[in-house]
C-alpha cells in the first residue's frame, strides 16, 4: 500500500497532502526535527526526530520503499528515495525520477560550489497559488496512477 512521507521542515504543501491522504485513505508521515501541528487523524502520523543534519532525511530514506511517495525539495534525499523505488514529488509539483535526478544533483552541486566561491546565485521563484494547485493536481494524479499498478509479488 502506498504511503506518503513529508519532509516537513519548510514544506509549504502539508495541507494539500493531508487532503489527498484523506481522500484515498493513505497513511502520511510528517517528519521533522521539531514539533509541528498536524490534523487529528488516524492517517496522519507526526514523527519528531532528533535535531541534527539529515536526521529527518535519514528517517525517511530508511523507510521509503517502492510505491511510496516522498514530498521533498531536498535533492540528496530525493536521490536516496528514488534509488529505493519511491516516487518523489517536489512542493511545486515536479516529479523527480531516475532520469531527472542526475541533472538535479549536478545543478545543486554546481550552485553550492558557486555560493561557496562567493558568487551570488539566483534563488528559485516564490511559492505561489499556481504552484500549490500544480502540486495538488500532480499528487492526486500520482496516487491514482500508483493505485492502478498491482503490487509486486514478493517471495516469502
Amino acid at each position: 500500500m502506498t504511503r506518503i512521507f513529508i519532509d516537513s521542515d519548510a514544506c509549504p504543501v502539508k495541507d494539500e497532502v493531508y487532503r489527498v491522504a484523506g481522500r484515498y485513505s493513505l497513511h502520511a508521515y510528517v517528519v521533522s526535527n521539531r514539533m509541528i501541528a498536524v490534523p487529528h487523524s488516524p492517517l496522519i502520523e507526526r514523527v519528531v526526530v532528533d535535531a541534527g543534519p539529515d536526521v529527518a532525511d535519514d528517517w525517511i530514506a530508511e523507510r521509503a520503499v517502492e510505491r511510496d511517495i516522498v514530498i521533498t525539495s531536498d535533492i540528496p534525499l530525493a536521490a536516496r528515495c528514488i534509488e529505493k523505488g519511491a516516487v518523489v514529488l517536489e512542493p511545486k509539483g515536479r516529479r523527480l525520477d531516475a532520469d531527472a535526478i542526475g541533472m538535479a544533483l549536478a545543478t545543486r552541486n554546481l550552485m553550492t560550489d558557486l555560493r561557496s566561491a562567493g558568487i551570488i546565485t539566483p534563488h528559485g521563484s516564490a511559492f505561489g497559488k499556481a504552484d500549490r494547485s500544480r502540486f495538488l493536481s500532480a499528487l492526486d494524479t500520482l496516487v491514482v496512477k500508483l493505485q492502478k499498478i498491482p503490487p509486486a509479488i514478493r517471495p516469502a
